[in-house]
């Protein structure tokens, strides 16, 4: 048996391929949209793709099963428990083996056995693995976002991010009543969870690739709580705000991902359409950092830097309804391959096309002038915001928030800006502050997308208002008037 995990450190997110070296025949668990990678992989090891399956219906990036099994003839299998509101709606068009909790398929000798643990989501299976050549017994379980590594997996994502309302503690039950019939498993069995520390789908997740059942019983928090009432209120509490894009991958990996047929290539447009494009109302995308941008950029562009965030700051700020343009510097312009892709593993897979650095030099040609974000400073914000003269808009999550905001602040996490900036007051000059600055200057890009002329990012984040000696509260505000 050959056993190889691929890692995309964006999304945060694990996939597998599990191979018969015996037979040729190999699995692959979880794939995302990036193909290539198991393509190349299986032909390294002289592997046959010849079934395709993952744990649930996905929310933080679209999956890469339904094209995977379509383009090499893989057998595709799929979760049928749940109940009738979260079935793959593609299944039968795709011709899909539906999976029930029991039931068991073999690759070459290995059998795989699967497990309904239901709770992150109401279909979720985990998946047993036997290398048969060897034993009888198994030798692990891909876990899915049922087990990390120190934490469960989160279980209000259907009512936080797909709408379902009434769903959180229902799946927070589920969840306390898949693990403790998984318990009953034995110490040995090494697990192989879908995400990494970084990830959204929980709380606390652990950066080490893999673990086993035994230690995961007294290190994990989830395997060790004996209470039912408890393990909900833990569970539950102090969740991360999902990104706004949770809720579109729901649906599109219930529905039926689009077949891609392989990452698009950059088609660059001409720096002298720029111009006509903003004006038509494209969504144009600046992938500079968040210096630069600051420092000169074209009016109505917003600003998402292309780095280890990019997928999930996108997802945040950008809507699924209009085509996206990037724009890009010479010196990053070479990696808007690199953003194309970042889009697409998250379904914006229509990118009209990529602006280079002559974009700017054809914008000031033509008369027009480069907009600056103007940066603040904590010293110089503290007498401004003691004094009424300014209105602070935190952008970071709401256990972020919990743990110190400013005195009266106003508490809008970054994927919700573009519903609820309406609610921002107009009179006052606006500041916007994160942790750190990063977060805060892609929603000062977006405010002054939306009409907000007066906005500034607080440099540093509470980070160097804590660095600076200045006071925060530390205990949720209960004012209704604190939060738009």
């Amino acid at each position: 048996m050959l056993l190889k995990r691929f890692y995309d450190t964006k999304l945060a997110q694990a996939s597998f391929l599990v191979g018969c070296q015996r037979t040729g025949e190999a699995l692959v668990v979880d794939p995302n949209r990036d193909l290539a990678q198991y393509f190349d992989a299986a032909k390294a090891e002289g592997l046959r793709l010849t079934h395709v399956t993952e744990t649930h219906i996905h929310a933080d990036f679209l999956s890469g099963s339904r094209e995977l099994a379509q383009r090499t003839g893989a057998r595709l299998l799929l979760s049928g428990e749940g109940g009738p509101d979260w079935q793959y709606g593609f299944a039968k068009e795709a011709g899909a083996t539906i999976l029930k909790d029991g039931d068991l398929f073999r690759v070459g000798n290995i059998v795989v056995k699967a497990m309904h643990t239901p709770g992150h989501t109401p279909e979720h299976l985990s998946f047993m693995i036997t290398d048969g050549a060897a034993t009888d017994r198994p030798m692990g379980v891909f876990t899915g976002d049922f087990i990390f590594v120190g934490d469960v997996g989160r279980p209000d994502l259907l009512e936080r991010a797909a709408g379902m309302a009434g769903t959180m503690e229902a799946g927070a039950r589920d969840l306390f009543r898949s693990l403790r019939r998984f318990r009953q498993l034995p110490d040995y069995l090494q697990l192989w969870p879908a995400h990494g520390a970084g990830s959204a789908c929980g709380k606390a997740l652990g950066a080490v690739p893999q673990t086993t059942l035994g230690y995961e019983r007294f290190a994990n928090w989830g395997l060790a709580t004996e209470r039912e009432d408890d393990f909900v209120r833990i569970v539950l509490e102090g969740q991360p705000e999902p990104p706004a894009y949770f809720a579109m991958m729901k649906r599109m990996n219930r529905d039926g991902p689009r077949v891609l047929g392989g990452f698009p290539a950059p088609v660059r447009l001409p720096g002298a359409a720029l111009a006509e494009r903003l004006e038509r109302g494209a969504v144009v995308v600046d992938v500079r950092g968040t210096a630069a941008f600051a420092k000169g950029h074209v009016p109505g562009t917003i600003n998402v830097p292309l780095g280890s965030s990019f997928p999930t700051y996108a997802g945040s700020v950008l809507g699924y309804d209009a085509p996206v343009h990037l724009l890009a510097d010479e010196e990053r312009y070479p990696r808007v391959g690199e953003a194309l892709r970042d889009l697409a593993m998250i379904g914006m897979d229509e990118v009209a096309g990529c602006f280079g650095g002559d974009a700017f030099d054809a914008w000031r040609g033509a008369g027009h002038g480069l907009e600056t974000v103007p940066q603040t400073t904590a010293q110089a914000l503290a007498p401004r915001l003691l004094q009424g003269e300014v209105v602070v808009i935190d952008v970071r999550g709401r256990s972020e928030w919990d743990a110190g905001h400013l005195a009266g602040a106003i508490h809008i996490p970054l994927g919700a800006v573009s519903g609820r900036a309406g609610g921002i007051p107009r009179d006052r000059p606006v500041v916007v502050q994160c942790e750190t600055g990063s977060r805060s200057a892609i929603v000062a890009s977006v405010l002054r997308l939306r009409g907000f002329r007066n906005v500034e990012n607080l440099t540093g984040g509470i980070a160097a208002w804590r660095k600076a000696g200045l006071p925060v509260e530390d205990v949720p505000a209960e004012n209704a008037a604190t939060t738009v």
